[in-house]
């Protein structure tokens, strides 16, 4: 498994070109992948043009979301494992390493990284808002889903290509809620989910924002609920144990 081939997408809206050019040197150093692919929505041509300078870069002139951006970006990828990150490199190249050597070794499915995990180191905290409204969807997220994680909505995610196949087709999530679909759908296909502690820097100057993300991650909850339900009570999947919840996982353990 050492020598399968790694790709890994990174959606991008409107990034800090230099902050992205910057952890995409820090990728390729750490983790050297197969496949660098950049999936940038509405860029400027200079951005582009910078980027296609050192990564596979597919542009859209529409918005897809992040969500859509990470699903084209899979589904074109043609290597054995597959990871994304957010361009904004709060998961630093080292951490993503980490989230990738679980699905490398075999030792589970699908990696996520998590900020809630309680060997993370938080760099530099989300303001208070952030914090408070991030906490409260996770608390309700863990009650209504069929797979319960400390966090869902981490920026960096790993999984192997023949795992993607099956969760892909049950994807619909254009925008941030995609990250909770993702592992919802995984662990009602019964794949094993490991969660692992990153660095972590939150960035004030993102594109998100809190109060609309809130809202469009509350609403799609309900989508994701309806849609794992479907899957837990579909005749095609009757012979699937669910996955109930993510294991805690350290970087070094190589017996989960």
């Amino acid at each position: 498994m050492a020598d399968e081939s790694v790709g890994i997408v990174i959606p991008a809206y409107d990034p800090d070109i230099l902050t992205l050019e910057n952890y995409i040197g820090c990728i390729r150093e750490v983790i050297d992948p197969k496949v660098i692919r950049i999936e940038i929505d509405a860029p400027q041509q200079s951005h582009i043009d910078r980027l296609r300078n050192i990564a596979k870069c597919n542009a859209s002139t529409a918005r897809r979301g992040k969500g859509g951006a990470i699903m084209e970006g899979f589904d074109a990828l043609e290597t054995d494992l597959l990871a994304f990150a957010d361009a904004d490199g709060s998961v630093p190249a080292e951490s993503l390493g980490d989230v990738l050597k679980q699905v490398k070794e075999g030792t589970a499915d699908v990696s996520i990284a998590s900020r809630r995990h309680p060997s993370s180191h938080i760099v530099v905290h989300q303001t208070i808002l952030r914090r408070l409204l991030g906490d409260a969807f996770a608390f309700v997220a863990r009650k209504m889903l069929p797979t319960r994680c400390r966090d869902y909505q981490c920026g960096a995610k790993a999984v192997r290509a023949d795992a993607w196949k099956a969760i892909g087709h049950h994807c619909y999530e254009p925008g941030f809620a995609w990250d909770l679909e993702f592992v919802s759908v995984a662990g009602s296909l019964g794949y094993e989910i490991a969660e692992i502690p990153v660095d972590w820097e939150d960035h004030p100057d993102s594109t998100v924002n809190p109060i609309s993300t809130s809202v469009e991650l509350a609403t799609a909850l309900v989508d994701v609920k309806r849609r794992t339900d479907a899957i837990s009570t579909s005749p095609r999947f009757s012979n699937v144990s669910p996955t109930d919840q993510s294991k805690l996982t350290e970087p070094g353990d190589d017996d989960n």
